[in-house]
């Protein structure tokens, strides 16, 4: 299956259960056949064929470092979050803290919001007021992250760029992804997404949390990391780091 079909499984579902009145709000039944906004569109990728959920997504809390080891990239920088120019057919929006809705197309998203109360348990099964899973316009939530599936083709061959590389620094590689060498004084997307995968694992990057920047508590984050996972403890994300944080075997 192409990249574009997967996309296409995603959405065609999620679009199917919005409109199937069997299915609605409930964070008790949230695996089915009701669902609440992250377990919605775990599920969505998931029966799509990209194992989000058996890679550790089951709330909006740890969706994003599920998401990027299974070909996800964080696409944000590249949408204007205020009116969603930029955005594509299946977009993964994402606020860490609070939700989560599908980008569709045509300025619209499928979410799973609430309940017949407005709420988030106690309601019937299945959607009682055709709202509790619906197709709305877009807004900015906001979101934190925007997440655009690549799939197999996050490497070069692709036409997309390879996540951004300090200046100086080498590229390792994991699976054949390209990607940079990270260190102190790194900063970017790269970045970003490495200090999410770490604080999702438990391990603190100082009260900035992921900003993209790799200062000294990335680095004691990265360190602590490495040293309980059997890797060399040098402060230094490289392609054997890379390929434990995303999930790569070998």
């Amino acid at each position: 299956m192409t990249r574009q079909e997967t996309i296409n499984k995603a959405v065609d579902w999620a679009l199917a259960m919005a409109r199937d009145a069997r299915h609605g709000y409930d964070q008790e039944k949230r695996w089915g056949p009701d669902y609440d906004c992250s377990s919605f569109i775990i599920t969505a990728w998931q029966q799509a064929g990209v194992p989000v959920r058996a890679s550790g997504a089951s709330y909006t809390g740890n969706m994003l470092p599920a998401f990027l080891r299974c070909g996800f990239r964080d696409v944000t920088k590249q949408v204007n979050l205020a009116t969603g120019k930029g955005l594509r057919k299946g977009d993964v929006l994402l606020n860490t803290a609070h939700h989560a809705e599908l980008y569709v197309g045509d300025g619209q998203c499928v979410k799973a919001g609430s309940n017949e109360h407005g709420g988030a348990t106690g309601g019937q099964t299945g959607d009682q007021n055709s709202r509790e899973i619906c197709v709305s316009s877009y807004y900015n939530y906001p979101w934190d992250h925007v997440l655009r599936y690549m799939g197999g083709e996050t490497n070069t061959s692709s036409g997309a760029a390879a996540p951004p590389s300090p200046q100086g620094e080498g590229k390792g590689s994991a699976d054949g992804i390209v990607l940079p060498m990270l260190r102190r004084g790194s900063r970017g997307e790269s970045v970003k997404a490495m200090q999410a995968v770490l604080i999702a694992d438990g391990f603190d990057c100082g009260p900035d949390g992921a900003d993209g920047d790799f200062g000294p508590a990335t680095e004691a984050a990265l360190r602590r990391y490495q040293a309980e996972n059997g890797l060399e403890a040098d402060g230094v994300c490289g392609p054997m780091s890379w390929r434990k944080l995303l999930g790569v075997s070998g």
